[in-house]
C-alpha cells in the first residue's frame, strides 16, 4: 500500500521472512553442531518450501542475515542513539532464551525439574529462565508512555481485533519500565554489532522489527510505503509489535505501522501444541492429507483472530466433506450434468419467468420465482461488499460464513425447482428450466470468484468449468445476475468448459475415528 501523498502508488507487497538472529540460534547452531549461518540457510529454507507448497505467495523473502538488512538496522540504531532514546547501563532479571526476552516476576511460575529441584519457568511458555545480569544499552521506554497512549486512542483500529488494543493499553497503565536493547557480544556474537561498539550485540527483537522497514527500502526509499503498511502477528508476540515497535519508530522519527492484526493459536483437542506432548500438527502432512485447498479453507474457516481454535482430523473431515465436497462440489455438479443441462452451455436468462419487480402484472402472469428466490438474488448480490469488508476487517471467517450461507440458499433454491422434472418439450418449462440453471451457475461464478483467495485451485477449477476465462475473475464490471438488471450478460450462451471433475473429493473417515470407534 503506498503512502497518501506520495505519488503514484507502488505495486503492493507481500512480504514474509526469518528472524535469523539471537542466542536461541547461537545454541542450537552448536547443539546440531554446525554453524548458525548453515543452521539458518537450512531452516530458511524449509519456510520458503512449506510457503510455496501451501500456494503462499510473497513479493520478497526478507532473512534477518541478509546485508540489506543490516545495513537499515545499524541506520535504525544511530537514529535512536542521535534522538537520545538510549544509554547505557546496568541490567539483570530473569532471561528466557527460547523467547528471547526479559520476564519479570508477574510472568513467571514455580516449577519442579526432574529431579524434584525448583525452577523458574516462563508462565506463558513454560521455557527455564535464567538470572542474568549485564551491562546493556537501554531504551527510555518509559518516556513513550503517553504518545503511544495518544496514538491507540487517535487510530482505534490501529490494534485489532479490540481485544488486543485493550490489552495494550493496559500494559501502558501499567509499570513501563525501560527496555534493554543490546546484549553482550562475549555472550551473543550470533547479531549485528552495535555501531561503534564492538562489546555489544544489537538485541534480537530490535533487529528482528526492523525488517518491515528493511523491506522497503529504509532508509532511503522506504518513504513510497511508510507508515501504510500491515503487520501481521501472532497474539504471543503482541507486546513486541505494539508497545515496543511504536516507541522505537517515534523514537527513530518514524510514525508507527498503519494496522497491526492479530491472530491467536491453534490447539489439538483442546491442549497447546507441545514437542513433549507429541501432538504438533505438520503442516506438509496435513497438506497432503487434505489437499492444500482443505487445508487452507479450514483454517481461514474455523481460526477465528480473537480466541484460540482447535484442530482435530474429524473435524477438518467433516467441514471440508460438508461445505467444498457436498454443497459447494454438488451443486456444480448436478447444475452442469448432462441429464439437465445437455447442450452444456451458460443457459438463457427470462426476465417474464423471473421479473425484476416480484408484485408486478408480469410476475403475475409468466412469473414462477418465489419469495424465496428473490431472497437468494438479494444476498448473493450483496455478498461481494460483506466479504470485501470482513477480509479488510481481518474476519475472514465472517466472510467464509457469508458465503457458506448464499451457498445452502441456493442448493435450497435448486431443489425446491427441480429442474430434473421439467419438461423441456413445453416452451415455458424450458425458459423456466433455463432460468433456473443460469441463476445457480451465476450464483456459483459469484462464489467461485470470491473464494479464489482462499481455495486458488478449487475456484479455478469451478471457474474453468463455467467457462469464465482467466480476464474474467473478477466481478468489476461482470454484476451477478446482470439480465436481471436489465444488462446484457456476457456469459449467456456461451459453450461451459470441459469438465473438470469432482471439485473436491469427500475424505474418508479418519484412522483416528475409526480406531475411536473400535475401541468405544
Amino acid at each position: 500500500r503506498g503512502a497518501a501523498g506520495s505519488g503514484p502508488a507502488p505495486r503492493p507487497l507481500s512480504v514474509s521472512g526469518t528472524d535469523e538472529h539471537g542466542l536461541k540460534i547461537q545454541q542450537a547452531a552448536a547443539a546440531a553442531g554446525t554453524s548458525p549461518a548453515e543452521l539458518c540457510e537450512r531452516v530458511s529454507g524449509l519456510f520458503r518450501q512449506t510457503l510455496t507448497q501451501a500456494g503462499v505467495a510473497y513479493t520478497d523473502f526478507m532473512r534477518t542475515s541478509e546485508p540489506r538488512h543490516h545495513r537499515a538496522v545499524r541506520h535504525f540504531w544511530g537514529a535512536l542513539r542521535d534522538g537520545g532514546a538510549l544509554y547505557k547501563g546496568s541490567y539483570e532479571g530473569w532471561y528466557c532464551t527460547p523467547e528471547e526476552s526479559f520476564l519479570s516476576e508477574s510472568q513467571l511460575a514455580e516449577r519442579t525439574d526432574a529431579q524434584g529441584r525448583p525452577r523458574k519457568v516462563s508462565l506463558e511458555t513454560g521455557h527455564e529462565v535464567h538470572w542474568t545480569k549485564e551491562e546493556n544499552y537501554m531504551f527510555r521506554l518509559s518516556a513513550f508512555r503517553a504518545p503511544l497512549q495518544s496514538w491507540l486512542r487517535d487510530n482505534p483500529r490501529a490494534v485489532s481485533p479490540e481485544p488486543f488494543c485493550r490489552r495494550v493499553l493496559r500494559w501502558l497503565d501499567e509499570e513501563l519500565p525501560d527496555l534493554s536493547v543490546s546484549r553482550e557480544r562475549s555472550r551473543l556474537h550470533w547479531g549485528i554489532p552495535v555501531p561503534g561498539d564492538p562489546t555489544q550485540t544489537i538485541y534480537v527483537w530490535v533487529d528482528a522489527l526492523v525488517n518491515y522497514l528493511s523491506v522497503v527500502g529504509y532508509p532511503e526509499r522506504h518513504g513510497a510505503w511508510w507508515p501504510a503498511v500491515r503487520h501481521v502477528v501472532g497474539k504471543d508476540i503482541l507486546k513486541f509489535h505494539a508497545l515496543y515497535w511504536p516507541a522505537l519508530l517515534l523514537a527513530a522519527g518514524l510514525e508507527p505501522p498503519e494496522r497491526i492484526l492479530v491472530h491467536s493459536h491453534w490447539t489439538v483437542r483442546g491442549q497447546k501444541m507441545s514437542k513433549s506432548l507429541g501432538n504438533v500438527v505438520d503442516p506438509g502432512a496435513c497438506m497432503g492429507r487434505y489437499g492444500v485447498d482443505g487445508l487452507r479453507y479450514f483454517l481461514l474457516r474455523q481460526g477465528v483472530p480473537e480466541r484460540d481454535c482447535d484442530f482435530y482430523e474429524e473435524k477438518v473431515e467433516k467441514l471440508l466433506n460438508s461445505e467444498l465436497a457436498d454443497a459447494l462440489g454438488g451443486l456444480l455438479n448436478r447444475s452442469t450434468a448432462p441429464s439437465i443441462n445437455p447442450s452444456n452451455t451458460y443457459p438463457r436468462f427470462s426476465e417474464p419467468c423471473f421479473p425484476k419487480a416480484p408484485d408486478s402484472a408480469e410476475a403475475k402472469g409468466a412469473g414462477r420465482a418465489s419469495a424465496e428466490d428473490y431472497e437468494l438474488v438479494a444476498a448473493v448480490a450483496s455478498l461481494p461488499a460483506q466479504v470485501d469488508g470482513y477480509f479488510e476487517s481481518f474476519q475472514i471467517y465472517k466472510a467464509l460464513e457469508c458465503i457458506t450461507q448464499c451457498v445452502r440458499q441456493t442448493n435450497g433454491f435448486f431443489q425446491r425447482h427441480r429442474p430434473w422434472q421439467l419438461d423441456r418439450r413445453d416452451a415455458g418449462e424450458q425458459r423456466w428450466l433455463d432460468t433456473v440453471l443460469h441463476v445457480t451457475l451465476e450464483c456459483l461464478r459469484v462464489y467461485g470468484t470470491l473464494l479464489q483467495p482462499v481455495v486458488p485451485q478449487a475456484a479455478g477449477r469451478l471457474l474453468a468449468r463455467l467457462a469464465v476465462g482467466p480476464a474474467e475473475r473478477c466481478l468489476a464490471g461482470r454484476p451477478f445476475l446482470a439480465r436481471y438488471g436489465g444488462q446484457p450478460c456476457p456469459f449467456e450462451g456461451r459453450q461451459l468448459g470441459p469438465d473438470t471433475g469432482v471439485l473436491f473429493h469427500r475424505l474418508g473417515q479418519s484412522e483416528t475415528g475409526k480406531k475411536r470407534k473400535q475401541e468405544a
